[in-house]
């Protein structure tokens, strides 16, 4: 399974909606999302996903009961834990909120820092799409996780 992943989009519609439809035309089984939604008319534009999704607040998430209203419960505090094919997943928008050395998780998925990063620590693999939004850097990316192959690649979106 591929899984489609995003964080700190800041309200940046355009920017989100590129996602979408990069996430769409990938054939992602999931999108995850590592906070930083800010407004939820934001989590309109993720209903165009034709996959499902889920999400944590991130620290600039400021209305997170119309967030979490809107996004139908998808979107929690993190960190949030998965399980999909056998691997384990723990999403989180500051990667600092955890202990990433002792956190039992094949995969770390983090946003926050606007910087996209992947890096293995030990056996786990740590996962920053950068900012989707691209306000800071003017280059919104996001990650593709392939779980089969436990990698990850950044994309320009």
């Amino acid at each position: 399974m591929k899984i489609g992943i995003l964080s700190d989009s800041h309200d940046n519609l355009p920017r989100i909606l590129k996602a979408v439809r990069f996430f769409n035309r990938q054939k992602v089984g999931l999108v995850l999302h590592a906070g930083d939604f800010v407004a939820p008319f934001t989590v309109q534009k993720l209903g165009a996903l034709v996959m499902p999704w889920h999400g944590v607040f991130g620290n600039n998430d400021g209305e997170k009961n119309g967030l979490s209203k809107i996004s139908a419960g998808r979107i929690q505090p993190g960190p949030v834990r998965l399980r999909l094919d056998a691997k384990r997943i723990t999403l989180v928008h500051d990667l600092s909120s955890i202990n990433p050395h002792i956190e039992k998780a094949d995969f770390i998925i983090c946003g926050h820092t606007h910087k996209p990063e992947i890096r293995k620590l030990g056996a786990k693999l740590i996962i920053n799409p950068g900012e989707s939004g691209g306000w800071l850097s003017n280059k919104a990316t996001v990650a593709i996780l392939d779980l089969n192959k436990a990698s990850a690649k950044i994309v320009k979106i």
